[in-house]
């Protein structure tokens, strides 16, 4: 009796997201092996899709003749069962398809690559010497159980040390993620790192260098080739441990006997995942410690809402250090005699006029560019572009304001609400303030660090750096003073959780100072400037899930936003209200128009409500589809549903 494949079709049609069952001939029946990538046809499209076969099995006895396997893509199992288990369940919580997340778990195919793989011998098992292993239990000591609990894999939230390592060129976190993953490898398990950028990655990678051999550490970020990467996932399906450090994505790696998952500074945003399903790393790798019993580390300066509320609940257990030092915070502000619009305080000045001839000062603000907001002269009203409504900006005084949507330039603009033509600089970016500072400090070198300008890194001579929040390069021997300027206009964005990105933003950037160098908070007060003065963020974590509780705000429960045509929308609320009877009425907001007849609803429901919620969407985005498919081809487009859970902001 010829065995059956079960296949998972690599198709973004979730009416398709099941395993469907396909006939081995008996020519592919050698190769056709669990985790290989196939080519199947499709009946209802007459054309050939791939997919994954994920098990094979026996057919059902008096069940229909199948369709046949038609092709075996390449012999290699690149999908292991535990990575599909794992995709199966990341997408059940986020309603989404287990083929979506393959996709950013897989990296695609090279022929050559695998080839090489192939002949190549398998890699050597990684050993920790001797050194290195008492290195690492001396940086794991400084926080009393930690070694321990690695060990027996439980959820920890671990707040980092905030200060740079000896160089300066590296922070002392990536020493302490370093030292987890080689006691978890001298244990003869792998370890994941995640970390939100490529600059966190060479930090670690960096670190890793000081007590790992090369060939124990694996890289994986979507900046390496196509060949590279490929190369590298390959390299984890072999049975031996390794440690990869990569970005978001990273969290799906089939590395070997994973014993420890580290998740670095899961408030940046570049964890949350943009395609389909979009479910955030942090939350892909509490599934993946659910299902594998790893250790699982939530490791950063600052401590998000999100973890708070596991370490309150008890999923997630608060490891604290032994002694924590903290950085010299002053909170700056301007003094009677100095004018109100002083944007760098007196005090802020003078400690940077005496730390530059020491080494470098960084300053940080809030938006790159020279002006990026400019507003009429005479109403202060925003300037606009004639022809998309963008906000105007000026590239560098004097110049022709330039629209920051479309990049027309705006000559001749005059003001929609007065008629002026005149109009005045708002804001300042890292480019005017470099001018303005290094008029201020005439012979000082001035290196701006933003976007456009990217610094990987500064040496330890006199200057000043003036960088984008986020983008503050490390200081050999750290910096000696750091002004932390438009703290006041970062606090005004309307997000929900902007106090804590401004946490996160300014913690990172005080973190790089040299030891015993004065942190200015230029403008700022209240909580958010009591936490970072006293170095309490999770306190002030504690204290926003307080005042969330009461609202209903994410996350102190699930959100989830469901888009498409207004009929659509109201279908599902209504069969969500069927199926959970006891939510609310106030659990669902909206629906509220999006434009080209597109509404968007939010449903926000208490966390033992979450898998229902989850399951019962799924159903209603399937059954918009398939009637979608029955009324014509243009349908879907129209009546299909777009879910997404655990939306981060309350935004309709």
């Amino acid at each position: 009796m010829a065995s059956v494949a079960r296949v998972l079709l690599d198709s973004p049609l979730p009416q398709l997201d099941r395993l469907f069952d396909y006939a081995v001939p008996e020519r592919l029946s050698p190769i056709a092996l669990p985790g290989v990538r196939v080519k199947v046809p499709l009946r209802s499209a007459g054309r050939m899709v791939e997919g994954w076969l994920i098990e094979l099995g026996d057919p059902e006895p008096g069940g229909r003749p199948l369709s046949e396997l038609a092709e075996v893509v390449s012999t290699v199992p690149l999908l292991p069962r535990r990575l599909y288990e794992l995709a199966r369940s990341v997408a059940d919580r986020a309603a989404g398809s287990a083929s979506d997340v393959l996709r950013l778990a897989v990296p695609k195919r090279m022929v050559r690559a695998e080839k090489a793989w192939l002949a190549a011998p398998a890699p050597p098992a990684p050993v920790v010497s001797p050194d290195a292993a008492e290195r690492a239990a001396a940086l794991l000591g400084a926080y009393p159980g930690l070694t321990d609990a690695v060990t027996a894999g439980e959820r920890l939230a671990v707040d980092a040390p905030p200060t740079p390592s000896a160089g300066g060129l590296r922070g002392a976190w990536a020493d302490l993620l370093a030292a987890i993953a080689a006691h978890t490898l001298a244990a003869g398990r792998s370890t994941l790192i995640v970390v939100p950028d490529h600059r966190d990655q060479s930090q670690v990678l960096d670190a890793l260098g000081a007590l790992l051999s090369d060939d124990a550490v694996v890289r994986d970020d979507a900046r390496r080739s196509g060949p590279e990467r490929f190369t590298s996932y390959l390299r984890m399906l072999h049975e031996v441990p390794c440690v990869v450090v990569g970005n978001r994505s990273t969290v799906y790696a089939p590395a070997h006997d994973v014993g420890a998952v580290v998740v670095w500074d899961d408030g940046d945003p570049l964890l949350a995942e943009p395609l389909s399903p979009g479910v955030h790393a942090r939350d892909a790798a509490l599934v993946r410690q659910g299902a594998e019993g790893s250790a699982l580390v939530f490791a950063g300066h600052t401590r998000t809402t999100d973890v708070e509320r596991l370490v309150q609940i008890g999923w997630v257990r608060d490891v604290p250090a032994a002694r924590r030092p903290s950085p010299r915070v002053v909170l700056s502000a301007t003094h009677e005699a100095e004018s109100r619009g002083a944007r760098v305080p007196s005090s802020a000045f003078a400690a940077a006029r005496e730390a530059l001839p020491h080494g470098p000062v960084l300053v940080q603000v809030a938006r790159p560019g020279y002006s990026p907001v400019l507003v009429c002269a005479e109403c202060r009203t925003p300037a606009r572009c004639r022809h998309c409504s963008g906000p105007l900006r000026a590239r560098r005084a004097g110049a022709v304001p330039d629209c920051g949507w479309c990049g027309r330039s705006a000559p001749g603009w005059s003001c929609a609400n007065c008629s002026a033509t005149s109009f005045r600089m708002a804001s300042s970016g890292s480019e005017r303030t470099a001018d303005e500072l290094g008029r201020a400090f005439p012979g000082v070198r001035v290196i701006v660090a933003d976007g456009d300008h990217p610094v990987a890194s500064v040496d330890g001579r006199p200057a000043l750096v003036i960088a984008t929040r986020g983008a503050e390069p490390p200081a050999e021997g750290g910096y000696r003073a750091i002004i932390l300027l438009d703290g006041d206009r970062m606090l005004m964005a309307e997000q929900l959780r902007i106090g804590e990105s401004c946490l996160r933003w300014w913690s990172n950037a005080a973190v790089l100072a040299a030891p015993g160098a004065p942190v200015h908070l230029v403008g700022v007060t209240g909580p958010v400037a009591r936490a970072l003065a006293t170095w309490t963020q999770p306190a002030y974590a504690r204290a926003e899930l307080a005042d969330r509780l009461p609202l209903q705000m994410p996350p102190t429960v699930r959100v989830a936003s469901v888009e498409g045509t207004a009929t659509a929308v109201d279908k599902a609320v209504a069969e969500l209200r069927d199926a959970l009877p006891d939510i609310p009425p106030s659990a669902v907001l909206g629906p509220v128009p999006q434009g080209e007849g597109v509404v968007r609803a939010l449903i926000r429901v208490d966390y033992a409500h979450g898998r229902s919620l989850a399951e019962q969407l799924r159903a209603s985005v399937v059954a918009a589809a398939v009637s979608g498919r029955r009324r014509g081809p243009r349908a879907p487009a129209r009546t299909t549903l777009r879910v997404r859970l655990d939306v981060p902001e309350l935004d309709l």
